[in-house]
């Protein structure tokens, strides 16, 4: 029985979404910060930061790191040791850019990808990922970040943000993000289901927290272990 035209259309936009995903983050890695800004109105950046307040040092593990802007803003805040894991050749390079332009010079950028993690149990304080891709609902991946923190450690993930502003700028971004599937229907519903209950299953203890500025929104999961 041949597949409905809504189907098939779905499921050939999906295909083309996950291309064109795949080659942002590695050939086209150079366009990522002017895209991500711009379809963000600016934000970007400060929605990466909404993570920050909850993460505890002094070891802390990002994974996906991209660029290297939040790595870089954890390592230059005090008492923190940030080390980075993506799977990405064209990210590191950025990454790495990013850091001798800064002066803060290399530090730990680790090539690997979840849910094989290439670290130590119990090793580090917190696990940072902001705008991961579905690697982050994996229980196998759950079970190793698990693994990798430490008594009382946290992970943190930026699963999600949005822009609710009314403007003629915000609504287009806003409508964007909708057609490209970067804002599901229901957010905190979605996030509950595949994120919240899976970690509480992975043995975290897990708080959702809604944090509204700059006319968007910014959901924060932070999970203790």
């Amino acid at each position: 029985m041949p597949r409905p035209q809504s189907s098939l259309a779905h499921s050939i936009f999906s295909r083309l979404l996950h291309f064109f995903f795949h080659h942002f983050y590695h050939g086209l890695a150079w366009t990522y910060d002017t895209i991500a800004v711009t379809v963000s109105l600016g934000r970007w950046y400060d929605w990466t930061d909404t993570v920050l307040p909850f993460v505890r040092g002094p070891r802390v593990l990002e994974l996906g790191y991209g660029t290297g802007h939040l790595l870089l803003a954890l390592s230059e805040t005090e008492g923190i040791q940030a080390i980075g894991l993506d799977e990405s050749v064209q990210m590191a390079i950025l990454a790495r850019r990013r850091t001798m332009t800064s002066g803060q010079g290399l530090f730990g950028l680790t090539r690997g990808k979840a849910p094989r993690l290439p670290f130590c149990t119990a090793c580090f304080d917190s696990v940072v990922s902001t705008f991961p891709t579905e690697f982050i609902f994996g229980r196998d991946t759950l079970a190793d970040i698990h693994r990798v923190l430490k008594p009382g450690g946290c992970l943190v993930v930026l699963p999600v943000a949005w822009i609710v502003g009314k403007k003629h700028l915000e609504r287009a971004a806003a409508w964007l993000f909708a057609i490209t599937r970067q804002v599901p229907p229901k957010p905190e519903q979605m996030i509950a289901t595949r994120l919240g209950w899976p970690l509480q299953e992975a043995g975290f203890q897990v708080e959702l927290r809604r944090i509204e500025a700059h006319a968007s929104v910014a959901l924060v999961v932070a999970a203790t272990k």
